[in-house]
């Protein structure tokens, strides 16, 4: 795996409930572990780094959700509508697992694809590992999903 860090990224922890800001984080907050969000489940991670912005997405929230206890990865991803048919092929053929679903709803206000998925059926997924090597998990995702429905259409 390609060794992206996450030391310049901007973070937020925000309530749920609210959508307001509990604390803007430092870097060393992604060395906790993923389950910290099982524990705190009335919140949710807000990421924005340069990683992401070079792929097209402005920041990713991460999040437990509430039914099903899966980590839920949440964005909006800057490409055209008429990649619909190429980005759903190709989010079926990478989340992985008879559980694995995800949401795309192009939004025409902003021009973005709003995406949510399950961190849990993304390749190389465990519990155990820390909110940093989860984040780099998304990036790689992303990037691979994003570079993948380029290069088809180019």
């Amino acid at each position: 795996m390609e060794n992206t860090s996450f030391n310049e990224a901007y973070i937020e922890r925000c309530s749920k409930e609210t959508e307001t800001m509990i604390a803007n984080e430092s870097s060393n907050f992604l060395n906790q572990p993923l389950t910290y969000l099982k524990e705190h489940k009335s919140e949710f991670i807000y990421v924005e780094s340069t990683l992401f912005e070079e792929i097209g997405i402005e920041g990713v929230s991460l999040e437990v959700d509430d039914v099903f206890g899966t980590y839920d990865v949440m964005l909006g991803l800057k490409l055209q509508k008429k990649f619909e048919k190429l980005l759903k092929e190709q989010l079926n053929h990478s989340l992985h697992g008879d559980d694995a679903k995800f949401d795309l709803v192009f939004s025409h206000d902003d021009g973005l694809w709003d995406l949510n998925f399950a961190l849990n059926y993304v390749n190389g997924y465990t519990e155990n590992i820390s909110i940093h090597k989860a984040l780099q998990l998304i990036h790689q995702f992303l990037t691979t999903l994003v570079h993948t429905v380029k290069q088809t259409t180019s």
